[in-house]
């Protein structure tokens, strides 16, 4: 009933009901189904509310907006590595802040923002000096341009520019200021428009001259911190053998910055969960958590390749990181699942109840994922699904029950 982008109503529906392809009748069927969302959305009970010149003032970018916004950003981080605790940091000591995303507002809120309004907005580095309040030294350098390509890189900005250097100078820079520092916080990946609608890449590794950055810096010796700016499936299998800690950013929308320095710096703990899987090569792709079994498959977590099966030569079959995959800065314990019953009647229903502990030392918030799959169909079907999800919040060392009321709509699929 609409059309957005091909313009095919603009210019050919006129002439299609002149011409007695399409009756007055089928686009007034058309119009009044349009008309009846509209209504059952509710914009027709102030239909001249985007219409006041006033509203943006008292409605839009206000604190209380802003703070909601700050905290679901924040609850979107996903910690994928962190060894020895190196992450939250402590506001001490010097901390570089290094990479070509360091330093834009642009870049913070990602693709399809057409009303945003990124003059408001704070760059990671004025969030970071604003967080450390003067109790630590901070660092900056850009260190590199995002892709070494400069036709490249701008195909990639779509308006969304980061200003342009000498890589090798750039490089020197960055290092100089790395070895001043106690610790090395990298913000790389994909600029906000190298994602999403007509922005496919045939290789999702870290670009060129960024990859090669990160390298360097990690050869210093000092912990390094990635923040990996993407807004898809990245492949980070070098980042996770060489980097300390890792924790995908994405594109956090107006308070970005303000939220990732909440859970840079510890004031909020990581809770986020992947909502893909991560490859640990691109040729993996498409690859997804539920798919289907096949004929000779090799075990999950399989450690090396085994001739006729269906495996990769070069790489396990796993992804890098799990869809549904995220650490936090605590521990969780999970107790053995319990079902209220060993059956379920064809109308009835079945209890999944099991223990979480929160074993660390930090109050956080747990995402409890319950995944099914059925072993025994009439069809081939996933090697599982997931079926719920609850997010709780554990003290440190409490415990509690969470239960999933496991019905026939979830255990349902299509045949034929």
């Amino acid at each position: 009933d609409m059309d957005m982008c091909s313009r095919g109503y603009i210019g050919t529906l006129e002439q299609s009901v002149l011409d007695g392809r399409v009756s007055a009748e089928a686009v007034d069927r058309a119009c009044r189904r349009v008309l009846e969302a509209k209504y059952r959305l509710g914009l027709f009970d102030n239909p001249y509310k985007y219409c006041d010149p006033k509203r943006r003032k008292k409605d839009i970018f206000t604190a209380e907006n802003r703070a909601a916004a700050r905290d679901i950003a924040a609850e979107t981080f996903v910690l994928l590595k962190n060894d020895n605790g190196t992450l939250p940091l402590k506001k001490e000591g010097r901390i570089a802040l290094i990479g070509p995303l360091a330093d834009t507002r642009s870049n913070m809120a990602g693709t399809w923002c057409v009303a945003y309004t990124p003059e408001r907005y704070s760059t990671l580095r004025e969030s970071m000096a604003q967080a450390l309040g003067g109790k630590a030294e901070l660092l900056y350098a850009q260190g590199c341009n995002i892709t070494a390509d400069e036709r490249q890189q701008k195909d990639g900005e779509f308006g969304k520019s980061i200003k342009r250097g000498d890589d090798a100078l750039m490089k020197a820079e960055a290092l100089a200021v790395a070895r001043q520092a106690d610790v090395i916080v990298c913000a790389m990946g994909e600029t906000a428009e190298m994602t999403g609608e007509s922005s496919s890449r045939a290789k999702l590794a870290m670009p060129d001259v960024q990859a090669a950055l990160l390298a360097e810096l990690v050869k210093t010796g000092k912990p390094v911190v990635l923040l990996n700016f993407s807004g898809r499936p990245t492949v980070l299998t070098w980042e996770q053998d060489n980097v300390q800690a890792i924790m995908n950013v994405w594109f956090g929308g107006s308070e970005a910055a303000h939220a990732i320095c909440d859970v840079l710096f510890g004031d909020k703990t990581p809770c986020g969960r992947l909502t893909v899987s991560m490859p640990r090569a691109t040729g993996q792709e498409p690859l997804y958590y539920n798919h289907l079994s096949s004929g000779r498959p090799v075990e999950e977590g399989a450690k090396r390749y085994y001739k006729f099966r269906n495996n990769y030569l070069d790489v396990r079959n796993d992804p890098l990181y799990p869809f549904g995959y995220g650490l936090s800065y605590t521990t969780f314990e999970y107790g053995e699942p319990r079902l209220s019953a060993a059956t379920m009647e064809r109308n009835g229903g079945v209890k999944a109840t099991v223990t979480v502990k929160n074993t660390g030392d930090r109050d956080a918030d747990e995402v409890v994922q319950l995944y099914i799959r059925d072993r025994v169909a009439s069809i081939s079907r996933p090697v599982k699904e997931l079926k719920g999800f609850q997010r709780i919040h554990l003290k440190a060392g409490e415990s509690r029950e969470v239960t999933f009321d496991i019905t026939p709509d979830m255990l349902k699929f299509y045949n034929s």
